[in-house]
């Protein structure tokens, strides 16, 4: 009996908890056919796709890793403030550099958009090939308000 009770507890959070999965894409994207989704929604978490330095109008920003790094913190901002969050809500950021040696230039621009006590958890690394010819690409995930 004791561990058909024991069962019957590691199971309940099973059968109560929701686990709706809602996805987050604007026309544009849409339109544009990409083969992801901007983010995902489980849980009042937000999962953020990576985002580059693109502009408004699809190209890259010149200029650099500065410019990139400030350019793909600003997409993610509107994004999110999009879905009625902002970069307080953030709580992991996974940064994927073209070259690692851009670690401290990048790092300089990221920590301007967050509170000086409400910095994510990061991971950084750096990789060859990233989409658009970007320098940088950084996803993120936040948390949603519950009410």
């Amino acid at each position: 009996m004791k561990n058909l009770l024991f069962i019957v507890i590691l199971t309940l959070p099973i059968f109560t908890f929701s686990q709706e999965i809602k996805r987050i894409n604007s026309n544009e994207h849409l339109e544009k056919n990409r083969p992801f989704s901007q983010a995902t929604i489980v849980n009042n978490v937000i999962y953020l796709s990576g985002q580059i330095g693109t502009l408004s109008n699809g190209k890259l920003i010149s200029g650099g890793i500065e410019s990139e790094t400030e350019q793909t913190l600003i997409n993610i901002k509107t994004l999110l403030n999009s879905m009625g969050v902002s970069m307080d809500d953030v709580f992991k950021c996974t940064c994927i550099l073209e070259d690692i040696k851009d670690f401290s230039k990048m790092s300089e621009i990221y920590t301007t958009f967050f509170k000086k006590k409400m910095k994510p958890a990061r991971t950084t690394f750096a990789a060859s090939g990233l989409a658009a010819g970007a320098k940088l690409e950084i996803e993120c995930m936040a948390l949603m308000s519950s009410d």
